[in-house]
């Protein structure tokens, strides 16, 4: 098992396209079905695979483009180390001073590493200021716990990203 990193930024109206962020259901309405459902389950599944934007289950960032993943490991701890270097990055930026705690800021870090450790996945989510939001996901592979059915980005003969920072 290894495990991928995620990060996205952008304008929180934008991360609020609730429908972009979720898989198509497992198949196509009725034929008779209204056309704009049948069409809007057309766009669902044509866009998910390739959009940025975090999904809803934090398993499906497996089916998103490679270029997406900004860091692999191999052991859980180096990946809550990459997730805690992006906190401190991004901290200064949340929009509530809660979140800027560092101690509140390592129990994150700690807590994934933990989580990761047992195959479980760790996403998470920050207000930034302007309104903007930070999403941060830990993904585990090769199975992931949540979705095994996932095959990894990382396709056999593509060499692994190894911990880039930051992309």
């Amino acid at each position: 098992m290894h495990h991928h990193g995620y990060l996205w930024t952008g304008p929180k109206q934008r991360f609020d396209e609730e429908a972009l962020r979720r898989p198509p259901r497992t198949g196509p309405p009725a034929a008779d079905s209204n056309p704009e459902l049948i069409q809007r389950y057309r766009d669902v599944k044509a866009e998910f695979p390739t959009v940025d934007l975090p999904p809803l289950e934090t398993a499906c960032w497996l089916v998103k483009p490679r270029t997406l993943v900004r860091g692999t490991w191999e052991e859980p701890k180096e990946a809550a180390v990459w997730l805690g270097e992006r906190l401190a990055l991004y901290a200064s930026r949340f929009a509530s001073d809660s979140d800027r705690d560092s101690t509140r800021l390592g129990t994150l870090v700690d807590s994934a590493a933990e989580r990761l450790g047992w195959g479980g996945d760790v996403s998470h989510g920050f207000y930034l200021e302007r309104p903007s939001f930070l999403s941060l996901a830990l993904v585990c592979c090769s199975p992931n716990r949540a979705a095994p059915e996932l095959d990894c980005p990382l396709r056999a003969g593509q060499p692994p990203d190894t911990g880039v920072p930051g992309r």
